[in-house]
């Protein structure tokens, strides 16, 4: 199946993207493009609001205050606070303001408690003694250095002692000489009731601050409206943009897909991001790159639809279907069950290699395993006929398909039952598919056609098996025809030119009769090739023998005979691989896809990511 895919449309400065892909590549799964377009001043501003715009919505999708100190309070004022027009703006200046608030206020906390321990004193009585004279000094020591007969030699006022140390003054006339024996520390600014007021009041203006953003939060969709609105504006703007502005003032605009089920996790790194960016869910229109998701069986054919091509969005992924009818085709074409063996082998080498060869080690153990049962139903093993073979178990013999039906080869007929299914499996997907992406009416003709070449198959068989009678089998025919008769040449095309639709249909008739009878004989190869390849491994076995029969020498004549028999196998086995992986290649891509109208236009999921050593 197709993994459904989502668009994501960034838009920074070009200077920005080195960062930006960096971090895509860390990621790993966003598969990325990009177009370079001019920027100007009207481009370059509107840039600059959806920045804006996101980082509001950033910060304020982070607001919570619910186990704030203050919450109570900020809930309360967030009732009676009004917010301004531009919102945006408003957020990172609020948000600005309160860290210089925070900043004020740590400031005037420390002050309070550096003048704390001085009391509470009347900064104009200081100012007072200074002009009578007076000059007053300040002083902080530790308790050891304290000198109790300090107080005999000057004139000192001790203000506090917590234990740890001492704050004092001292008073001396102004001009006299004086001399201290510890250095005087700096004056408080003024009073420590002072400071703390001020902690207070900046302390409510950041309540205010927090209450403004809570109540700013609540603006966050009609943000996001915003935010699309002005990324729309952009994006058409730059579209129209003049060509001529200066190439190193440009603005470089990513378009990127990942898979949907990544969505939550992508959305979580794209915000953290400092960049605009626009998330929708991916189209037909959008030509999203294509990332198959298939279990381990089907995986390892998805190699093979990627040959062909990737389908588009809206189409489907041939390869559950792809993948069994392949194994199918390959063992027909090899037709031993021996080679099968050798093809396991193979494949359990190749895991034990590295890079792409250890890649295919799956796909050839499981091809080897469909060579084993399909080379028993065919009754072949390393050449030998085991159909007719006396050691093997009657049974197994059972399981063989031999003989032949109406004169010809079982074999042969079982590879073109096989075409005929296969083509009306492609017939029935067409329709289906059609159907779905363009609609029923668009689609009449492909639906009479697979009524009368299924209808005509299944009845057909019936009448022969003698399931209904000849009446029934009349009518039944009648009835098909007049269906798909209107369908092929009436109504192919609603709306046109009946004589029209009927030249087309005449036309689409001539086409599918010559198509299909070509295409079902196509499908003889896979009986044809299973055939050559056993009767060259039974032509090489015939000659070993003969070898062994000629030697005289013992020992010499079985030494002989392993090595014709050796590199005659291993020279079949190489051509018969060749073979049976080239033709049902072209059965799938040739007779197949072209019957299931499948296009193969899409592109490969190639996301960008750190290359890591296979």
């Amino acid at each position: 199946m197709i993994t459904k895919m989502t668009k994501y449309s960034f838009i920074m400065l070009s200077d920005e993207t080195g960062n930006f892909l960096t971090r895509l590549q860390d990621l790993g799964v966003v598969d990325i493009t990009r177009a370079r377009k001019p920027v100007d001043t009207t481009s370059s501003a509107m840039l600059e609001k959806a920045g804006e715009i996101k980082k509001a919505i950033s910060l304020l999708g982070k607001i919570d205050y619910t186990k704030d100190d203050d919450s109570e309070a900020i809930l309360k004022r967030a009732e009676s606070v009004t917010v301004p027009a531009d919102v945006a703006s408003a957020a990172a200046d609020t948000v600005t303001e309160m860290e210089k608030l925070r900043t004020r206020l740590d400031q005037a906390s420390r002050e309070t408690g550096e003048r704390l321990p001085w009391g509470d004193f009347n900064p104009a009585d200081i100012k007072k003694l200074e002009d009578n004279g007076y000059t007053i000094r300040w002083y902080k020591v530790p308790v050891k250095k304290f000198r109790e007969e300090w107080a005999e030699e000057y004139a000192l006022q001790v203000i506090e002692n917590d234990g740890s140390y001492v704050w004092f003054v001292t008073v001396s006339e102004t001009g006299t000489e004086y001399t201290f024996p510890v250095q005087e520390t700096t004056a408080p600014g003024g009073n420590w009731k002072e400071s703390q007021a001020e902690a207070e009041r900046i302390e409510d203006e950041i309540i205010s601050a927090k209450a403004l953003l809570l109540k700013m939060k609540g603006y966050i969709p009609e943000l996001k409206e915003a935010y699309a609105r002005e990324l729309s504006d952009l994006d058409l703007y730059l579209a129209g943009a003049s060509k001529e502005t200066a190439a190193e003032n440009m603005v470089t605009v990513f378009t990127g897909f990942a898979p949907s089920e990544d969505d939550e996790r992508l959305q979580a790194e794209f915000d953290s991001m400092d960049m605009a960016y626009v998330k929708e869910s991916a189209v037909e229109e959008d030509n999203p790159p294509i990332k198959l998701k298939n279990n381990w069986f089907t995986r390892q054919f998805e190699v093979l639809t990627g040959m062909y091509g990737m389908p588009v969005y809206s189409e489907f992924d041939p390869t559950p279907i792809l993948g069994p009818f392949f194994l199918l085709f390959f063992a027909l074409c090899m037709g031993d069950a021996g080679y099968g063996i050798l093809l396991i082998l193979i494949g359990q080498f190749l895991k034990k290699t590295k890079g792409s060869m250890a890649r295919l080690s799956s796909l050839v153990t499981i091809l080897g395993v469909g060579c084993i049962f399909i080379g028993i139903v065919l009754g072949t093993f390393f050449g030998i006929n085991i159909a007719e073979a006396g050691w093997v178990p009657e049974w197994l013999k059972k399981c063989m398909i031999t003989g032949e039906v109406a004169g010809y080869s079982a074999q042969m007929v079982l590879a073109i039952a096989i075409g005929v299914f296969h083509i009306c499996l492609a017939m029935t997907i067409k329709a289906v598919c059609y159907t779905k992406r363009f609609g029923f009416k668009a689609n009449i003709s492909t639906w009479a056609w697979l009524i009368l070449i299924i209808g005509g198959i299944i009845t057909a068989g019936m009448a022969l098996l003698g399931v209904i009678s000849e009446p029934v089998t009349k009518w039944t025919v009648i009835v098909l025809g007049i269906v798909s008769g209107l369908g092929i040449y009436i109504f192919n095309t609603p709306g046109r030119n009946p004589l029209i639709n009927v030249g087309a249909g005449l036309w689409d008739t001539y086409n599918m009769a010559t198509g299909l009878l070509g295409d079902v004989l196509s499908y003889i190869r896979l009986y044809a090739l299973g055939l050559a390849g056993g009767m060259l491994g039974g032509a090489f076995n015939d000659l070993g023998m003969m070898l062994h029969d000629g030697i005289p020498v013992p020992g010499l004549d079985w030494l002989g005979f392993a090595v014709i028999v050796l590199l005659g196998h291993a020279l079949n086995l190489a051509m018969s691989c060749l073979g049976a992986f080239v033709h049902p290649l072209r059965l799938t891509f040739v007779e197949y896809f072209k019957n299931s109208g499948y296009e193969g236009r899409g592109t490969a999921y190639r996301p960008l990511a750190r290359q890591t050593e296979q």
